[in-house]
């Protein structure tokens, strides 16, 4: 089987290609990047390394993709990742989130129907509405926002978390637009031209190597941020780091992915959530108190107010991937951070090398 990844110089792209390459011998894996996110050229000489073949492209070019080698599946790692892109963060504005992230993912879309290759489509669990969600009844508990469990829940949302039937209806920010637009366009073009189509809605994932920021890959980035001490704020919902979310290691959707790939979905079965879920959730307060007890005392500023596309509590229910795929988190929340807090003390210029 031939498998090319979009985004392979990233932390998702470049540790599933690794991961996919150990688990089967014989699958052959290539991978595209446009390497604008500093730090990614020491993924491509990990790849190379490894025999992953890791060419220069970019998805938003259409010409890019015209000498791509074939491949039976493409998994689409490719993105910019941060809620904030395009409204004063995340290092786009709102024209060039949309040329990455939608005409990128229309010019993929074209090039699978013309080779007949099925997609993968890693998304994200921003596509559900922020306003449910920020409306949601929390209360603080041990450092941590706790749904009320006396609540008239929203369709799709329970105690364990959000479900593939939550609601998807504006707002989801501007980079949650994409994503759910890409999704749709997936779908159409998998029923219009015939070739098989996964939607992985994904939590938050950390590990080390993460090219991590304030407004992405919050896990990465807190500890390495700790481990140099850097100045570090807690910002909304009253500023006291409660606010709750869930972590996933990428390795643990090779399992998955491997599944996917052979075969393809039934009838409405093709979008499922991947994520640590409740039982490997974390608030921003416990996670720096972990912190403080791996590098030392190291206060936090606080900043009240929230931001637009903040909610308190976001943590995907992976009930739907457990059912159809057998599949549950392999890496245990501490497990991972002791993973990322070894990296920051190896690296620890790191921040500085990535654009963190």
């Amino acid at each position: 089987m031939k498998i090319l990844i979009t985004g392979i110089g990233g932390f998702a792209g470049s540790t599933l290609a690794l991961a996919l390459r150990e688990a089967h011998d014989g699958l052959e894996i290539g991978g595209v990047d446009n390497f604008v996110r500093p730090g990614s050229e020491r993924n491509r000489q990990r790849l190379q390394a490894a025999g992953i073949k890791v060419t220069h492209a970019d998805l938003r070019l259409a010409s890019d993709l015209e000498t791509l080698p074939e491949a039976d599946w493409i998994l689409d790692a490719a993105a910019n990742a941060s809620v904030l892109s395009g409204v004063g963060g995340g290092g786009a504005t709102s024209r060039q989130l949309m040329q990455h992230n939608l005409e990128g993912t229309i010019n993929l879309l074209e090039h699978c129907r013309a080779r007949g290759s099925g997609l993968i489509l890693l998304s994200t669990s921003r596509v559900y509405s922020i306003a449910p969600l920020a409306a949601l009844r929390v209360e603080a508990r041990a450092d941590s926002f706790c749904p009320v469990a006396d609540q008239d829940w929203p369709p799709g949302l329970g105690p364990e978390g959000v479900t593939e039937r939550f609601s998807t209806q504006p707002p989801v920010s501007l980079y949650g637009a994409t994503k759910v637009c890409a999704e749709t366009l997936a779908l159409e073009y998998s029923q219009a031209f015939g070739f098989p189509v996964w939607i992985n809605r994904l939590g938050v994932l950390a590990g080390a190597g993460q090219f991590g920021r304030a407004d992405q890959g919050i896990f990465s980035y807190w500890i390495h941020a700790c481990a140099a001490k850097r100045p570090l704020k807690y910002i909304g919902f009253g500023g006291a780091g409660h606010q709750v979310r869930d972590c996933l290691h990428p390795r643990d959707l090779a399992a998955p992915l491997w599944r996917q790939m052979r075969g393809a979905p039934a009838a409405g079965e093709a979008v499922t959530n991947f994520a640590g879920g409740l039982a490997q959730s974390l608030s921003l307060r416990r996670l720096h108190a972990w912190c403080e007890d791996c590098f030392g005392p190291h206060p936090v500023q606080s900043e009240p107010a929230n931001r637009p596309f903040d909610v308190p509590w976001m943590v995907l229910d992976c009930a739907l991937a457990a059912r159809r795929f057998d599949w549950r988190p392999v890496t245990p929340l501490p497990a991972i951070l002791e993973e990322i807090a070894r990296h920051a003390k190896d690296h620890p210029d790191w921040l500085e090398t990535t654009g963190g």
